[in-house]
């Protein structure tokens, strides 16, 4: 089967690969500016549908999008601006549990299914010197919350509570249910 994704994250890409799908990216262009008072939920959920629906599908695709972002003291944190803010992002998260919010949307034709999910994230206490080792491999640079749980960024990580494939971008279970229950 043949989905749309919404996204230029390989993550996301490689996710639905990994489970037999043919997958097509789009690239979204969409205004990811939080607007003001934004829950993390309402934001991702917003703008996954907004991906979603500035692409132009047959009726018969699937489209899926999706839109992440990490939560502390109530505060949203994107992607980093540039390796010092990644650096102040991990340090912040350091020795500290923090929230990855998901949002997702899952299109056919004139139906939709739009969601959040949420997973606790707990990082070790990590050196100074540690983090600026881990930014310097540009890994953090284009991830919410400065860090990649696949990758090096593994090692920053004590323990994940929920679902792991959320916290590296699109959670599978959610997202495969909303698939098959709006698969042509």
């Amino acid at each position: 089967m043949r989905l749309m994704l919404a996204s230029s994250s390989p993550r996301r890409r490689e996710l639905l690969e990994t489970l037999g799908y043919e997958v097509v990216v789009a690239r979204p262009s969409t205004d990811e500016t939080p607007q003001p008072g934004e829950s993390a939920p309402a934001l991702v959920q917003r703008l996954a549908l907004a991906k979603a629906q500035s692409i132009q599908a047959e009726n018969s695709d699937v489209v899926v999008a999706a839109d992440t972002v990490v939560t502390i003291d109530r505060d949203l944190i994107g992607k980093p601006a540039d390796r010092a803010d990644a650096q102040a992002i991990l340090e912040r998260l350091s020795g500290r549990s923090h929230t990855v919010v998901t949002g997702y949307c899952v299109r056919c034709g004139d139906r939709s299914e739009v969601a959040a999910v949420a997973t606790t994230v707990h990082f070790r206490n990590c050196t100074t010197a540690e983090i600026a080792s881990y930014v310097a491999t540009g890994e953090a640079d284009d991830k919410a919350g400065a860090y990649g749980v696949q990758g090096r960024g593994g090692a920053l990580v004590e323990r994940v509570d929920g679902s792991y494939t959320n916290v590296v971008g699109l959670p599978l279970t959610e997202v495969l249910a909303a698939v098959t229950k709006l698969s042509p």
